[in-house]
């Protein structure tokens, strides 16, 4: 029978209200395992009483779907996870905006579809991160959604390169490399392009910076985009991927960003096209 996990933020789904509701309605479609998401301990035994409960890293393999509760942030953690598995992602939004979620909990009826395999699959790019020090990479990672290079409390002077070829040149508060699926965060907030989820490509998204001539750049995904911390503006920098802590930097240090040969996977199932979710999500009506 498949496996079905069940990866609940527990701050946003208390008691685990809505996911019990979706793991009665698929038992006997799939074998139901639930991952407790931001939850030392994992659940407690009062709680789910009738489901498997296991962290997520031991759930993972072999796992025929992940269905998540919770807010762009769980999906986040949840697709770092799922990525090296290629484990389909289908969310469900109990977040603010969720723009990465593909149904909300009045479309919880839609789950068993999914679990039936009626769905269709979105496999979106990922970044690689290196941080290089003195020639010698010091730190690696991977990104879903962004990379940023940001000053902790002042400016901070950054030289971005495409294939070793300047881009751009500022002092700022710090630089954000998205993918499509990043678009619609932080990058957006800074001025950043909205960019279809599935396309293939790297955002490079200025954070205020105190040159008028730097400006947002959608490069090839193929392409290598550099960062180098400057020595003009010697303050406190900082690297963070996806959001996940911070890194310090020194002055000199190159940070590389390339496309991933990892993919995240997602499941829609969902009757709303990325354009109607993201002008809904932003405050605007469309008329059909």
């Amino acid at each position: 029978m498949k496996r079905v996990l069940l990866c609940t933020n527990v701050k946003r789904d208390p008691g685990y209200a809505l996911t019990l509701k979706v793991a009665r309605a698929i038992r006997g479609l799939a074998e139901v395992v639930v991952c407790p998401m931001f939850e030392e301990g994992g659940a407690a035994p009062e709680e789910l009483p009738e489901y498997l409960t296991m962290p997520l890293e031991k759930a993972l393999p072999g796992a025929y779907l992940a269905v998540t509760f919770g807010g762009d942030g769980t999906i986040l953690s949840v697709a770092r996870q799922a990525a090296p598995y290629s484990v389909p992602i289908l969310g469900v939004n109990m977040g603010s905006k969720g723009f990465m979620s593909d149904i909300e909990t009045d479309e919880i009826e839609l789950v068993p579809k999914a679990v039936r395999g009626e769905f269709q699959v979105e496999r979106r790019m990922m970044a690689d991160v290196s941080l290089l020090r003195d020639g010698a990479v010091v730190h690696t990672d991977f990104a879903l959604n962004d990379v940023v290079v940001g000053g902790v409390t002042k400016l901070i002077d950054l030289s971005i390169y495409g294939d070793g070829e300047i881009i751009t040149r500022f002092h700022g508060d710090g630089v954000v490399i998205a993918t499509p699926t990043g678009s619609t965060a932080y990058s957006m907030a800074a001025g950043g392009p909205i960019v279809e989820p599935c396309e293939q490509s790297l955002i490079i998204t200025p954070v205020c910076p105190h040159v008028l001539a730097a400006r947002s750049f959608v490069l090839s995904a193929d392409r290598r985009v550099s960062v180098v911390v400057g020595h003009e503006k010697p303050n406190p920098a900082y690297l963070a991927v996806d959001g996940r802590g911070t890194v310090e930097l020194q002055c000199g240090d190159l940070i590389e960003v390339t496309k991933s040969k990892m993919r995240a996977v997602f499941a829609r199932v969902g009757k709303k096209g990325f354009y109607r979710k993201v002008s809904e999500k932003l405050g605007e009506k469309c008329e059909e």
